[in-house]
């Protein structure tokens, strides 16, 4: 068994657990622990370096889930092969390297190999046996036919959009959002983030854009790669804080509707005092994200920003992605009348970025009312695995706080025990789970180091019985970390 001679820097910045990981895996990548060699146990590596076994714990768990150990039921942890993987010319593995595992999500988390995911709990994730494929299957053969006889498949189509797609979706705004638009000031795009570039140019030159904070990172990255300047705004139960907006800021990202990551509600005061700022300066514009408002299961649905008003300051995003399948890359963007004449001028000549045929089995897909039906059965299927879900973090002595508890297909869960978020997540990716933390959704700097750990339990794509199972092995991650409570902070659990 080889002795382990690691020195923990205490004061450091880098945790205890984080140093033992970056410890091994370097004499792994280094050949100075070659392959087959046993390691210390880790009741035996806590007692030497005289800290908990459960930092210990969350090390060896993670070189596991990264493939650089090989845990052996009753004999311990050994180093795997991992030769030819490297090259060990003195310059390993570096923080670049660490840059490139960012998954299209929400948070910036790396995904381990599908053999390794039992339970599946990433935010996002949607139920592929309840898809209506008889359906889509149909609108697909109808569009393709039709195209067909009018010898259009091959064509570009409109730089927009396809009119009955845009008109199919206005409709379906007023009905289902109260979003009041003319086809004509709707764009289709493949997905928020090409529209969000688009918007971009529309609006000419460098801006300062607020967002929220924790929030969906794709959006943020999109944002700092147009060169825009990015502005933290906290946020509390209400969504976005207005009054804390920086001067000089002419643009603000929100999701009023359901937030991400924590699913909260702007409420209508919140709403209407995000619209005067708005309405107080020049060329101040709202984009509103509202990317899963249809799945909400107590109540009427929320309605969205843009319908409280018809005022000219508001950018709305919707897709399909959530409602459809991920995989239909089709999202829309509806520009108020100043930006609409502006888009005209300057990126009018641009191709649409959606196949006709996909957009046309959309349109089908809407006008036929398979989506409504879809919403409904969808609704249904998700309602069962939120409330189960509820029902088992409920009460629960370590779970400190549920957040977003009535939409989405995600739950944010804030933890009373003493690990650590990345040390929860190890801990759960040994046992089979994948969870993301809610710390890789803050914009930099924004979040605080002494938070509780949040964990971002999505149910969409697990079985009811994933989900037991699933939480009944969480639990016992977390159980024997679990902080103490008094019976009244014990009642705590729902936000």
């Amino acid at each position: 068994m080889k002795e382990l001679l690691i020195e923990l820097d205490t004061g450091a910045k880098t945790s205890l657990y984080e140093q033992i990981y970056e410890y091994i895996r370097r004499n792994i990548m280094d050949g100075r622990l070659s392959c087959g060699e046993r390691l210390p146990s880790a009741r035996l590596l806590a007692e030497h370096l005289k800290i908990s076994r459960s930092t210990v714990d969350a090390a060896y768990a993670q070189l596991v889930s990264e493939g650089y150990l090989q845990a052996k039921r009753g004999s311990g942890y050994y180093v795997c092969d991992i030769g030819g993987l490297y090259d060990f010319t003195g310059h390993g593995h570096t923080d670049a390297d660490n840059e490139s595992g960012k998954q299209e999500g929400g948070c910036d988390e790396k995904i381990p190999a599908e053999q390794e995911v039992r339970y599946n709990f990433l935010p996002g994730q949607i139920d592929d046996q309840g898809f209506a494929y008889h359906a889509w299957r149909k609108c697909a053969k109808e569009a393709l036919a039709d195209l067909e006889s009018r010898r259009q498949l091959l064509s570009v189509g409109h730089p927009q959009g396809e009119y009955e797609l845009r008109r199919a979706i206005a409709t379906y705004l007023y009905q289902a959002r109260g979003v009041y638009c003319e086809p004509e000031q709707m764009v289709i795009g493949a997905g928020n983030e090409y529209l969000l570039q688009l918007l971009a140019q529309i609006l000419g030159g460098p801006r300062l854009v607020a967002m929220e904070s924790p929030t969906y990172l794709q959006a943020y990255h999109t944002f700092c790669n147009i060169g825009y300047t990015v502005s933290a705004v906290p946020v509390d139960m209400e969504g976005m804080q207005v009054d804390r907006i920086p001067d000089g800021i002419t643009l603000a990202y929100v999701m009023p509707s359901h937030q991400f990551p924590l699913g909260t509600v702007m409420p209508l005061r919140r709403r209407l005092q995000l619209l005067a700022w708005a309405q107080g300066g020049t060329e101040r514009f709202i984009i509103e994200d509202d990317y899963d408002s249809e799945f909400r299961y107590t109540g009427r649905p929320i309605p969205a920003l843009s319908g409280i008003t018809r005022q000219e300051q508001v950018v709305y995003l919707g897709t399909f992605s959530n409602s459809i399948m991920p995989s239909v890359r089709i999202s829309y963007m509806v520009l108020p009348q100043p930006l609409l004449t502006a888009y005209k001028e300057t990126c009018g000549f641009y191709a649409s970025t959606v196949s006709k045929e996909q957009q046309m089995t959309v349109c089908r897909f809407l006008t036929q009312r398979y989506f409504e039906r879809h919403l409904n059965k969808m609704r249904g299927i998700y309602k069962v695995k939120h409330d189960l879900l509820l029902q088992l973090l409920r009460g629960k002595f370590w779970v400190w706080r549920i957040y977003g508890d009535h939409a989405g297909l995600h739950l944010a869960v804030e933890l009373a025990c003493s690990l650590t978020e990345e040390e929860v997540i190890a801990r759960a990716r040994s046992f089979g789970i994948c969870v993301q933390g809610m710390s890789g959704c803050y914009i930099a700097g924004n979040k605080k180091p002494d938070d509780r750990p949040i964990l971002l339990l999505g149910f969409g794509g697990l079985t009811q019985e994933q989900i037991q199972e699933g939480i009944q092995i969480l639990e016992r991650c977390v159980v024997h970390h679990a902080a103490d409570r008094t019976d009244s902070e014990k009642k705590r659990t729902t936000g």
